[in-house]
């Protein structure tokens, strides 16, 4: 777990009481609750997570990922940069950009999931299938999954 005390890493991060575990690709990490899922990565790798690659306001598409949260049936792709983590909270795959700064911290699991990313269609058709990672207008798309209910969205910008 990184040094969460330091003042620069307090500054970035919502107060929080307790941490929760989430998984991804298969790892268990404790995370900050009250947080957005992409503070949550840099929660776990503060020194690869960059500060300025990723938007926080969900332009670039960049911090996609395919997540099931506890009380839901299956995974769907949300950005994290919009969305609380939740104790229970699973993520099943990401956007080459996450896997590429969390790669030291997931280890074997990036490989698998490079893998599979090089082997699947480019453009899926449902939910339900690995995501796209071409950028796409915020606004939804007739058609498109939406989030469950359960699953909290950020309204605030970082």
């Amino acid at each position: 777990m990184s040094d969460s005390n330091s003042p620069l890493m307090a500054e970035v991060f919502r107060p929080y009481e307790k941490l929760v575990e989430i998984t991804i690709l298969g790892k268990t990490f404790l995370v900050p609750e009250r947080n957005s899922l992409l503070r949550a990565f840099q929660f776990i790798s503060p020194e690869t997570v960059p500060y300025g690659r990723f938007c926080w306001n969900q332009e670039c598409q960049y911090c996609k990922v395919s997540c099931q949260l506890a009380d839901d049936d299956r995974a769907r792709p949300i950005l994290s940069c919009k969305f609380l983590v939740s104790e229970g909270m699973n993520v099943t795959d990401m956007a080459p950009e996450l896997v590429g700064c969390l790669r030291t911290k997931l280890g074997q699991a990036t490989q698998a999931t490079q893998a599979t990313q090089s082997t699947q269609a480019a453009t899926p058709a449902e939910c339900a299938a690995p995501l796209r990672i071409t950028p796409e207008p915020p606004a939804t798309v007739p058609g498109q999954c939406a989030p469950t209910a359960s699953a909290r969205e950020d309204t605030q910008n970082d």
